[in-house]
């Protein structure tokens, strides 16, 4: 349990954009390096030790056009010892070095050896490597439309510690499209990192050992069925405030979480504007009272000050009727409109933003029924699968490149799971119930209801989508534009770490 904290009494920190070490013909070089440091997180919290990129936290943006293709050089010069409690009993990590990383840009359509595939982890300065790992400098072409990406480790059974140690970042992709709208910019365009975190006494980060209904049979530590912390933590800072001028501002938010989603409302009963998601812009604005946020989504919202001046706004999670109202995790931030105009506000928002081709006209040439299914391990653990694989097992999805195919994702366990799957953004055709306790009885899908389309903000481009309990839920894709080894799972990333990941593989069946 973190010590009491104040809420809304130390400012948003705004994220550093990083620039380039050096811009060639082929495009933008960097190196960012993952360093252990101490920083404070709260006014009233001791110095916390994180590790971060460029010993930030969260790391710094980077930012680049469509087109421009970036490369960065991730370098690991983590100490030896990790800060967090290490389950060395799965996926055989006895037998590796206990710190490793690999950089995922979520969201990116990049080759497979730089997408951060789980086992292509490397140790400090390069030292040991994985079984897959090929190169030391990452290549991102960014031949997709403008987004809010985001990138973080991706480690082999680790993901979880590492990126609840800080290691996690923002990567914008802009293009002239998008600039053409006139939507609010520079110093009103904000990004936002919503993350969870619980604190020692000493301002240290806290991490369960066990499962709090541990027993002496389990391996110490022991990975959790997923963890929810208790104090919640914007660009790396408590419960931050921020000074805003009565405007509009746009706001692009990722939930960088590791288990808990948001139900994210204003306290001022007025609704966001909603004009993106994980892959860039909607077709049109949308007005939404409510935004559910779940670990890995992205957000981009406008949120209209102009009539709140010289008061306050909270951004809240609205935790359900019979939550307490004074629960801290009722907050997210506070906004205090107490910045002069410096000028007329003549950013706009467009009904209409941008189009999205249905790739439901596409040639079809696979349909795949992928159960996300509960199971126990030999200490009676959960244990997590898709379609009732380990990660070991052969691999079963093997798309042709370019080929069209719809995923139907059958959620036979009691909770929902956020489902990311690398290489591809992707539209959700629809969700439909089905009695899934006569499914646990005789394993016959009974629906109970008609598919039902996606809310209207689930249809533009996604990467990670919420599979819900007791409904299969039918995503549609295009395996393109690269051949190779890539993952899916959930980004529920204790379930991801034990064993809901699975590798697919993307062929060309002209070399077949």
């Amino acid at each position: 349990m973190s010590p009491k904290i104040e809420k809304f009494v130390d400012r948003l920190p705004m994220i550093e954009i990083l620039k380039p070490d050096r811009k060639t013909k082929n495009g933008a070089y960097y190196e960012v390096s993952m360093e252990e440091f101490r920083k404070k997180l709260h006014r009233d919290l001791p110095p916390t030790k994180l590790w971060g990129y460029n010993g930030q936290f969260p790391g710094p943006t980077i930012e680049t056009n469509r087109g421009e293709s970036v490369s960065v050089k991730w370098t690991n010069n983590l100490p030896n010892r990790h800060i967090l409690p290490v389950d060395r009993s799965i996926h055989h990590l006895e037998h590796i070095p206990v710190v490793r990383s690999v950089v995922h840009l979520h969201g990116s359509e990049t080759k497979p050896d730089s997408d951060g595939y789980p086992e292509a982890w490397y140790t400090r300065g390069f030292a040991e490597t994985g079984p897959t790992f090929s190169r030391e400098v990452y290549e991102y072409p960014n031949h997709q439309r403008a987004a809010l990406l985001w990138y973080h480790d991706h480690a082999m059974g680790i993901t979880r510690l590492n990126v609840y140690a800080g290691l996690a970042g923002m990567y914008v992709i802009r293009d002239r499209k998008e600039k053409a709208l006139q939507l609010p910019a520079d110093e009103y365009e904000i990004p936002l990192m919503i993350l969870d975190r619980t604190f020692n006494q000493d301002g240290s980060l806290f991490y369960p050992e066990q499962p709090d209904d541990t027993t002496d049979d389990l391996p110490n530590p022991s990975i959790l069925p997923a963890y929810a912390a208790d104090t919640i933590l914007v660009n790396g800072k408590v419960w931050p405030y921020l000074e805003v001028e009565p405007r509009k501002y746009r706001f692009r938010i990722v939930n960088g979480s590791n288990t808990r989603s948001y139900q994210m409302k204003l306290d001022s009963d007025q609704p966001f504007y909603q004009i993106g998601s994980d892959g860039g812009l909607l077709r049109k604005t949308l007005e939404i009272p409510q935004i559910r946020l779940q670990p890995a989504e992205r957000v981009d919202v406008i949120i209209d000050f102009s009539h709140f001046r010289g008061g306050q706004v909270t951004l809240k999670n609205d935790l359900g009727p019979d939550a307490d109202p004074s629960a801290d995790l009722g907050n997210i931030m506070q906004f205090h409109v107490t910045k002069p105009l410096k000028k007329e506000d003549t950013s706009k928002l467009p009904q209409n933003l941008s189009q999205i081709p249905s790739l439901k006209e596409n040639n079809i040439t696979t349909i795949r029924n992928l159960k996300l299914v509960g199971s126990e391990d030999e200490y009676g653990r959960p244990l997590l699968l898709l379609d009732n694989k380990k990660w070991d097992d052969p691999i079963t999805e093997k798309p042709h490149l370019g080929a069209t195919e719809i995923w139907s994702l059958i959620n036979i366990t009691g909770f929902g799971h956020p489902i990311h799957i690398h290489l591809i953004q992707f539209q959700v055709l629809d969700h439909q119930p089905f009695d899934l306790e006569r499914y646990n009885n005789d394993g016959q899908i009974l629906f109970t209801g008609p598919p039902q389309a996606p809310a209207p903000n689930e249809r533009g481009w996604k990467d990670t989508v919420t599979a819900p309990s007791a409904q299969i839920t039918r995503v549609i894709a295009k395996f393109a534009p690269y051949t190779g080894d890539f993952v899916w799972h959930c980004h529920i990333l204790e379930h991801e770490d034990y064993d809901m990941m699975r590798p697919f593989t993307v062929i060309d069946p002209k070399e077949v």
